[in-house]
């Protein structure tokens, strides 16, 4: 961790001039200023650097293929499980020290006037809370108990305590309802890339969070679940699909959509869809196939055999991802109104709010429909749809129901698809018979970056003795 946490300052650095002087006294006026350096940090940058990771959290292939969505075309290794540690040291000295680094700048007095350019300060430290709140929501979901009170502060603390991801939930809780609140009528956040400083939808974000969080909580502890759940729908999420929050990929080489990196740029072609989703999906005779995926080369829909070693196929064999949602600027999806319904539907069938968890069920199907078809989402359509016998609401199978269609609305949103599998249950997946870790079993969870047991062994042991082995099986706090 020494190496990972000490870049604080490092952050503030990259935006301040490296003054130099001359030997001779004489004025020379702006020859020794550079205008490729700042005289200042630049808040609006830090922005757009720290918010391009959010494209990459999303479209993370590994829990896409521990929940079957996706599958390995050539090299069968990770949908057999065969990484088991993986590195957290980036989001730390990337996202979220930037993050930090403009509450920091707008909080300071002797820097805040200079980041007011920027935008307002209350609403530039707003955006900073909400986004590095979801950056750790995503990495505890991750890795369970992680640092985090003690993280970010450079040279002040090189060996950060490990916090309890029950303990991180709860300031995350308060973070998001602090932040959503703090907006003010000010000037327009600069360098914001996700919702271009929209302050109405950024608060939308901030409670759909929420409201996701609360849910997570629902075996774990159901009151606190209930109340937070309660409060963040009070305090307005996602209202429709015009409210989505997407990523959005340029048409260029240096922010260009994942998938066409490896389907076009690299030819290379690692993932298709996998077999586990698309028979599910040919099974139950769902419209969206044509939106998640390709026929193959025969005009068929053909998932990847999901990790099974050795392949006898080609890509040409089998149904990559749609070409529709792979053009190298195409947008993905972060957090969507479907999500809000599916959880209101769940927190309903709960008894946690009094809606009717049957019409918000049909209506979380609808709206998802309509994000991946469009115009195709037609009321015919829709209906024909509801009365799938594997579709039909059975207020008996209401959570399984609502589970199984979650995790299809959820494709190519890995991390929230492989969260949500792993608490409700829902699909049932079946592990390959191969796999290449040491249980065999689909990972609860990753085990931490391996340095950590050298440059942070403290409090490295500390974590693993209260949370449990440092292995993929162990549970996070809130999978029960």
């Amino acid at each position: 961790m020494k190496k990972i946490i000490a870049y604080k300052s490092l952050a503030v650095a990259l935006g301040l001039t490296i003054a130099t002087t001359s030997c001779d006294p004489g004025d020379f006026g702006d020859m020794n200023v550079s205008s490729n350096n700042p005289a200042a940090p630049n808040t609006a940058s830090f922005l757009t650097g720290a918010l391009r990771n959010i494209g990459q959290m999303t479209t993370d292939m590994v829990p896409a293929l521990y929940t079957q969505q996706f599958g390995d075309i050539t090299y069968i290794e990770e949908s057999r499980y065969k990484t088991i540690n993986f590195n957290f040291g980036g989001y730390y000295t990337g996202p979220l020290v930037a993050y930090q680094s403009i509450i920091d700048l707008n909080t300071d007095e002797a820097t805040k006037t200079t980041a007011a350019a920027n935008g307002s300060n209350e609403n530039q430290i707003a955006i900073a809370r909400i986004a590095k709140a979801y950056t750790y929501m995503w990495m505890t979901d991750r890795w369970g108990d992680i640092p985090y009170s003690q993280a970010l502060k450079g040279k002040e603390n090189f060996s950060p305590a490990y916090d309890s991801q029950q303990a991180i939930y709860t300031d995350l809780f308060k973070e998001l309802k602090e932040a959503q609140a703090q907006f003010n009528s000010g000037a327009t956040v600069k360098g914001d890339i996700l919702l271009n400083g929209n302050t109405t939808r950024w608060k939308k974000f901030a409670n759909t969070l929420r409201m996701i969080m609360a849910l997570r909580l629902s075996k774990v502890d159901a009151a606190k679940g209930k109340a937070e759940f309660v409060a963040a729908m009070a305090d307005g999420p996602l209202a429709s699909n015009a409210d989505n929050v997407k990523y959005g990929y340029l048409s260029e080489a240096n922010n260009e959509h994942p998938l066409y990196n490896n389907y076009i740029t690299t030819n290379r072609k690692d993932y298709a869809v996998s077999s586990t989703f698309m028979n599910y999906l040919v099974k139950i005779g769902d419209p969206r196939i044509p939106a998640f995926a390709d026929p193959n080369i025969e005009q068929k829909y053909i998932g990847v055999p999901y990790g099974v070693f050795p392949p006898t196929w080609k890509a040409q064999d089998v149904s990559l991802a749609a070409t529709a949602i792979r053009q190298q600027n195409s947008s993905v999806n972060v957090v969507t109104y479907a999500q809000v319904l599916f959880s209101e539907a769940e927190a309903a069938k709960l008894g946690w709010i009094t809606g009717d968890a049957k019409a918000l069920y049909e209506s979380a199907i609808k709206a998802s429909l309509e994000q991946w078809l469009g115009a195709g989402a037609t009321e015919a359509v829709v209906s024909a749809f509801l009365q799938k016998p594997d579709v039909k609401y059975d207020d008996a199978r209401a959570l399984e129901l609502i589970g199984t269609q979650k995790w299809i609305a959820l494709f190519y949103q890995g991390n929230e698809a492989w969260a949500e599998w792993r608490r409700t249950g829902y699909p049932v997946l079946t592990p390959p018979a191969n796999a290449l870790n040491p249980s065999g079993q689909i990972p609860n969870r990753l085990a931490y970056p391996v340095t950590e047991r050298t440059l942070n062994k403290v409090n490295y042991d500390k974590a693993v003795a209260t949370q449990g082995a440092d292995t993929q099986d162990t549970k996070v706090w809130w999978d029960k």
